[in-house]
């Protein structure tokens, strides 16, 4: 049995669909409050719905809890990897943080959760996704609503990109993975995953620039890129209902790619879709052409 954690979530949900399309899989959905039918409460920050909701899962599929501070989703993950201990889980699925985004603030949960699980009586496979285009269009989703009027794209990128991927490649991977795993464990084998790190980055990579360009195609109009300092960005975010991790992260990202730091230069995406993934312009500038 596999059981996906997180199903009311983007990813999650994405992943729980995929699988639940396969006919010879058994699979369970994990929220933190259950839907009274067959959705399992998992909720990370209480060990109790753990210990019962894992109970019969070979695979767990487990979706990173990061919306916190670092402090408690160490404490929710370390949780999670003693129950599923406890509960013979056989095999655990990690999304985590692909190695481009090492420098940033993000990478400090996903790095300890991964030395953690691996300390664990099951074997692991760790997919160090790649940052979701659909995160850089809604970092620049307000500069981009600015141009429109303005004719300026005005965002603290400097002259640096970020590869992006689409979510739904990211959870077409994990499928892939967590199918594959169970098959093998249900023919008594670990599988071919069993303790591989996959580097799950995007291969395309996008700067302020680009978005420009993106922005004057959908608007017809020229819009010109303008590098904007950190300082009034983090005013601007001040102003916004975040979480002081929020605004921390936002910025750790604006600061790594202005200093070219999250465009990748290794991937394992193409070889584990099977295909070639999926375009991302559209899903950075809605109606924007490739």
């Amino acid at each position: 049995m596999i059981l996906v954690t997180g199903v009311s979530g983007a990813l999650g949900g994405l992943v729980y669909r995929g699988l639940s399309e396969l006919e010879d899989l058994a699979v369970v959905p994990g929220t933190r409050t259950a839907d009274g039918g067959t959705a399992r409460r998992i909720d990370f920050d209480d060990p109790e719905s753990l210990r019962a909701g894992f109970a019969g899962v070979d695979v767990l599929v487990m979706i990173s809890a990061g919306y916190a501070e670092d402090d408690v989703v160490l404490t929710r993950h370390g949780a999670v990897a003693e129950a599923a201990a406890e509960a013979g889980i056989r095999h655990v699925i990690y999304t985590s943080l692909a190695a481009s985004g090492e420098r940033t603030t993000l990478a400090v949960p996903h790095r300890w959760t991964e030395s953690r699980l691996t300390r664990s009586p099951f074997t692991t496979t760790v997919l160090r996704n790649g940052l979701y285009a659909e995160l850089l269009g809604a970092l620049s989703s307000q500069a981009a609503a600015e141009a429109a009027e303005t004719g300026v794209f005005s965002a603290a990128y400097g002259t640096g990109r970020m590869s992006v991927v689409a979510r739904q490649d990211l959870a077409d991977v994990t499928v892939r993975v967590a199918a594959e795993s169970d098959r093998a464990l249900t023919a008594g084998t670990p599988g071919p995953h069993a303790g591989r790190t996959y580097e799950l980055e995007g291969v395309t990579a996008l700067g302020g620039a680009d978005i420009a360009d993106l922005l004057t195609k959908h608007h017809g109009t020229p819009i010109t890129y303008h590098p904007a300092p950190l300082s009034s960005t983090r005013a601007t975010l001040l102003t916004h209902p975040l979480e002081p991790y929020q605004i921390t992260h936002t910025l750790s990202l604006l600061s790594n790619t202005a200093a070219g730091f999250l465009e990748s230069t290794h991937t394992d995406l193409p070889g584990l879709l099977g295909t070639a993934p999926r375009p991302v312009h559209d899903l950075v500038v809605p109606g924007a052409a490739d």
